[in-house]
């Protein structure tokens, strides 16, 4: 009898083993766990704040019938408690969009940042308040939608003849991103007094007045999630192939569109609401994925509840360092400083499909004289030296400078144009460098975040010494830009260098350097407001003594180059090929790699980190004929001197008395050249 017992006794102690087993097998507790933990740290945070505000015995009061009289009672509910409901809101907003959007895209990388979703939302916002207020009217969710869908057809345009490949789609929406960006940096340049508050909005602010955002907010983002929770069942057949969905009766175009205007819309509510907040979607979607919610349905339960558990908590991190009702750090735009180094160490860790050893080459035309070739672009740059020095508008309109007219106007325009001229040059011979180098025809500077890089190194120096000269700040951005280019082929480096992956590590460096400006931005440092105005690459304060000295550094690189261009023309033919003639691949891509860092550095200090000249000017080059490294170094440095005095200029003249600043004008050129170039390829 007692064996029985006992043999019973064991039996029921494997059952109830086993049957815990089986309750928690298909659990995602790890994404549980996360959640939980994510909580606790924001009450913790929450009752640390509350308590700063307003003693515990008033919470319950303040939170029911406020005493109108106290103001800490008044602060708390109409200001505290808003946004406290608006960030978990808006995070499970995000985070059930970035779901929902990775499984209709079949890609572990799509949110609504990585999509340009968000950007081309926030830039329709942009450009109504400023261009036609009338249609904010209507309601702002429809401006904001309106935005978000033409940057998703923009998006599937660019990346449709890859058959929306998950790379070819997320480098797709980053560029869209970027030039989003560059559009809206050129809008509150313009229109600076307009649109300075729209700015520090845009970063996404969850700052509250009263609880009408949270009213608005509320039925409009229910209805979306109640759409997709109706779509359960569709939208996981979604994620089997094609042909699998089809022989179940899934009418795949009908559910696969509504996903994408359920996850879109819910994007535009968040933005219209509150602003952009970066990379929360990516985020909640991919660690609810990482902990364990392998079904679709787990996955759109945990998602929402991390997303809105992570922006709870970062929200509440962001009023314990600045206060309760302090609002100098936009939380989007700490969420964006947390989110890129997210998408960084993703990138060489997931599988993402269609990539290849090398982009294929284009059969362009080789010019048997390439001398006539330069001459003719030099001819032209000399031309328009000679317009950008002695012509412009005035106060009595156009003219022509002469004499004694004209001594007055060099002295305040040759350093500009000449400033603009070697960075030009600069940007263009480093992009040809890193197209050789790599073999990637798409690689350059700003691509590729070199640039972004120089820029954080010059910001670091401007931050941390209180009188840091140019040559500190050159030096402080050669050592940025060489770590960016470091950082970016240490995570290429799994992927064999695959081209796309290296720009997608670029991109994600530059969106990574954009949420830093943000929150220096946000913080009204004057320091940040005179970086936000080198940024978007104005050459109106440098002077002669700082175009000199940019002169000088271009002479010693340009002088230094053509101790390159052997290894230039013998890198694009493989290690094996460059070890057999004896050449050290190894110190080779270093000392290149070194000559670009420096380039880029001395470039960026002028016209700032994203003007795509780098891009631009190589191509301009090999499809005027320049086949040999030499010619085509040559073409390019003057082909990119070329682009930027014309930036310059129409810079000046465009909308006389005001500026465009010349870098912003070669951006907004060279975006568009960055997305045929996608759509060729």
């Amino acid at each position: 009898m007692a064996e029985d017992a006992a043999t019973l006794a064991e039996h029921g102690k494997l059952a109830g083993r086993t049957w815990k087993r089986g309750m928690f097998a298909n659990q995602p507790v790890s994404a549980i766990l996360l959640c939980m933990v994510l909580s606790t740290a924001a009450m913790a945070a929450t009752v640390s704040n509350l308590t700063v505000q307003l003693p515990s015995a008033l919470w319950l009061r303040s939170l029911i019938a406020p005493d109108i009289d106290d103001m800490r009672q008044v602060l708390v509910h109409y200001a505290f408690l808003p946004r406290l409901v608006v960030s978990l809101l808006c995070g499970a907003a995000l985070g059930l969009a970035g779901t929902v959007l990775q499984q209709v895209l079949r890609n572990p990388l799509a949110s609504p940042e990585t999509i340009g979703v968000s950007a081309g939302a926030y830039l329709a916002l942009a450009l109504a308040s400023l261009l036609a207020p009338s249609l904010l009217a209507f309601g702002r969710e429809w401006v904001a939608l309106a935005g978000a869908f033409i940057a998703l057809a923009a998006v599937f345009a660019l990346s449709w003849h890859k058959g929306l490949s998950p790379l070819s789609v997320v480098l797709a929406g980053l560029v869209v991103s970027l030039y989003a960006g560059a559009i809206g940096a050129a809008l509150i340049v313009l229109r600076h007094e307009w649109l300075a508050s729209l700015f520090i909005w845009g970063a996404g602010s969850l700052g509250q007045q009263d609880w009408k955002t949270t009213l608005w907010l509320l039925p409009r983002a229910g209805a979306a999630a109640l759409t997709i929770g109706l779509m359960v069942r569709p939208l996981t057949l979604l994620g089997l192939d094609d042909e699998g969905a089809r022989s179940l009766g899934v009418p795949l175009g009908v559910y696969r569109f509504a996903g994408l205007v359920a996850a879109v819309a819910l994007t535009a509510f968040v933005v219209a609401a509150v602003g952009v907040i970066g990379f929360v979607g990516l985020a909640a979607a991919t660690l609810a994925r990482i902990g364990g919610a392998r079904r679709l349905s787990q996955r759109l339960i945990m998602a929402p509840l991390i997303g809105a558990s992570l922006l709870w908590a970062a929200d509440q991190a962001v009023q314990v360092a600045t206060g309760p009702q302090g609002d100098l750090l936009p939380t989007g735009a700490i969420t964006a400083l947390l989110g890129a180094p997210l998408l960084l160490w993703l990138l060489p860790r997931l599988a993402l499909g269609w990539e290849v050893p090398a982009l294929t080459a284009e059969r362009l035309p080789r010019t048997g004289q390439p001398g006539l070739v330069l001459a003719a672009i030099g001819v032209s740059l000399l031309l328009l030296l000679g317009l950008a020095l002695l012509c412009g508008p005035g106060p009595h309109g156009w003219t022509v400078g002469f004499g004694d007219q004209l001594q007055p106007l060099l002295s305040w325009r040759w350093p500009r144009v000449s400033a603009a001229l070697v960075a030009g040059a600069m940007l263009a011979l480093a992009g040809l460098m890193m197209q050789r180098l790599t073999g990637n025809p798409m690689a350059s500077p700003e691509v590729m975040g070199i640039s972004a890089g120089a820029a954080l190194g010059m910001m670091v120096a401007l931050f941390s010494f209180s009188d840091a000269g140019r040559l500190v700040q050159t030096a402080a951005a050669t050592v940025g830009a060489f770590a960016a280019l470091l950082v970016t082929l240490a995570i290429g480096r799994r992927a064999a260098y695959a081209p796309e992956r290296l720009l997608l590590a670029g991109v994600a460096l530059t969106a990574l350097f954009d949420a830093l400006i943000l929150v220096l931005t946000a913080t009204g440092d004057p320091r940040a407001m005179l970086l936000l105005n080198w940024l978007t690459g104005s050459t109106y304060g440098v002077d002669a003594n700082a175009a000199l000295l940019t002169g000088g550094i271009a002479i010693v690189l340009l002088l230094l180059a053509p101790l390159f261009m052997r290894w230039l023309d013998v890198l694009p033919l493989g290690p094996s090929a460059v070890q057999a003639l004896g050449i050290d691949v190894r110190k080779t891509r270093l000392l290149v790699l070194l000559m670009v860092a420096a380039l880029t550095a001395a470039s960026t200090l002028i016209v700032g980190p994203l003007t795509f000249i780098g891009l631009m000017a190589p191509h301009l080059a090999r499809r005027l004929g320049l086949a040999r490294a030499l010619p085509q170094a040559a073409g390019a440095v003057l082909a990119g001197a070329l682009i930027m005095v014309c930036a310059d200029w129409i810079g000046r003249t465009a909308i006389f008395p005001r500026q465009i600043p010349a870098g912003l004008v070669a951006t907004l050129i060279g975006g568009p050249v960055l997305m045929w170039l996608l759509r060729r390829r």
